[in-house]
């Protein structure tokens, strides 16, 4: 567990904070005397109550970390891969299938 006094704190919070969301405590001392503790928060608290019980039946595995960049943008290459298959989509609906 880590140790910071307030002032050290106050200096650097954010990487602090970024060490308490990798799952390390922080233990806040004001003159060498322990005042505080930051802990993680425990996931279920950022689920909803649908979200835990698929977890608790094992149907779902909550993700960790951040999404990668990549994986946010479209994938690169020709724009009208996939007009087929929207052309195919309205022709079906124009014909009320």
């Amino acid at each position: 567990m880590k140790r910071a006094g307030i002032a050290e704190l106050k200096a650097r919070l954010s990487s602090y904070i970024e060490q308490v969301k990798g799952g390390n405590e922080v233990l806040v001392t004001d003159r060498g005397m322990p005042v505080a503790k930051l802990v993680p928060v425990p996931p279920e608290h950022d689920l909803s109550e649908r979200e835990q019980r698929l977890i608790r039946a094992g149907l779902l595995i909550p993700g960790r970390g951040r999404v990668r960049a990549e994986l946010r943008r479209p994938p690169r290459g020709d724009a009208r891969i996939g007009a087929g298959v929207l052309a195919a989509l309205l022709e079906e609906r124009e014909e009320g299938r």
